[in-house]
């Protein structure tokens, strides 16, 4: 495994649309793998293959609950139910952070590593992480549905 580059805003890959993956190969799980030691390095709760700039529809998240560290190819949004308003930041956009509108709890199906169907409902932070990753995978940043910005390192600058 390894820590891989985040690209960062404005690189024109964080707009793409990320391909299907057709065939799980050891290149692939050497992504995902790669995919959670960066996340995890960068304390993040979610990353997606644009980020490390790779073109495919791949993400894990871990919000530190009981589902642990979720790893899923192809994911899609099957069901979206009640609404959540909240602050989201990304590994790819550093010192900004925006308040977005996004459901409440979600249903998702995708691939796991050995190429099994698996179907995760998630709320709250949960939820939100899938959302966010899977927008990432169609080339939308946070950035494009925050209802408002604001700029994280002015605050962390006063805190010291």
């Amino acid at each position: 495994m390894a820590v891989r580059v985040i690209v960062q805003e404005p690189d024109p890959v964080l707009h793409k649309r990320a391909k299907e993956v057709t065939e799980i190969t050891p290149k692939i799980i050497k992504l995902i793998d790669d995919m959670a030691e960066t996340m995890y390095d960068a304390d993040g709760v979610g990353l997606a293959a644009p980020q490390v700039g790779i073109l495919k529809r791949v993400i894990v998240v871990d919000c530190g609950d009981e589902h642990g560290l979720i790893e899923m190819i192809n994911p899609e949004i099957l069901s979206k139910e009640g609404e959540q308003f909240g602050s989201e930041g990304c590994l790819s956009i550093v010192g900004i952070n925006g308040d977005v509108r996004r459901a409440m709890t979600v249903t998702v199906k995708g691939l796991n590593r050995h190429g099994e169907e698996i179907i995760i409902t998630g709320s709250e932070l949960l939820a939100r992480a899938f959302q966010h990753e899977v927008d990432h995978l169609n080339g939308i940043l946070f950035t494009e549905l925050a209802e408002k910005l604001y700029d994280t390192t002015e605050r962390k600058g006063k805190e010291n």
